[in-house]
């Protein structure tokens, strides 16, 4: 299988490919589309647990393996190599913990908005990387159910009708805004996610 990656998107060495459980599919787009029905029925798993701790690390696993565990056989397990993206695999159990940590504790004292606790959790969790791929739509629904649960929060909008995964002005924003706040600047993902004012 060869595949070209979009812009921001984590490579996959060898022995991930290895993973796919599926040797039919040769192409990005049809990944993608496998993918996205995984994610479909993950997102079911998801609205349905209401008693479950999400800022609970066991959570985060197990909603990447809901979401992309019919895919590959990895899902839901913490990548053991280096990215292009994220930080040293030895230390990811430990930096989830606290921004699991931290997460909970905003919540519990008021600390941001809504909006701007969703932007900093997701940088976050972004940055961290936890898994061999899948990251970014994985953060994003961690994120969304965060608002939901723990703020009553409405949705963000993260596509505003376009594909994150797909090279257009959303995705090329969404990418450079968390770039920005690598670099210490949330602005521009707190304009992204709409906690921030652009004009």
């Amino acid at each position: 299988m060869t595949l070209v990656e979009p812009d921001g998107a984590t490579p996959l060495d060898t022995h991930e490919r290895q993973g796919l459980r599926y040797d039919h599919i040769t192409t990005r787009g049809e990944l993608d589309e496998l993918e996205q029905a995984n994610i479909e029925q993950g997102l079911v798993w998801a609205t349905r647990q209401r008693r479950v701790n999400i800022f609970d690390d066991a959570f985060i696993r197990r909603l990447h393996k809901r979401l992309f565990g019919n895919v590959w056989t990895w899902a839901g397990r913490y990548r053991l190599t280096e990215k292009n993206i994220g930080i040293d695999p030895r230390q990811i159990s430990v930096q989830l913990r606290i921004l699991l940590d931290d997460a909970r504790y905003w919540a519990e004292n008021a600390v941001y908005p809504p909006l701007e606790a969703a932007a900093r959790y997701h940088h976050r969790l972004v940055q961290i990387h936890p898994f061999p791929n899948g990251n970014g739509r994985h953060a994003r629904i961690a994120t969304d159910v965060m608002l939901e649960r723990v703020y009553r929060h409405p949705l963000i909008e993260w596509t505003c009708g376009f594909d994150l995964q797909t090279a257009d002005a959303r995705r090329l924003a969404y990418i450079a805004a968390l770039r920005a706040a690598d670099g210490g600047d949330l602005d521009p993902l707190l304009a992204f996610v709409g906690a921030k004012d652009t004009a």
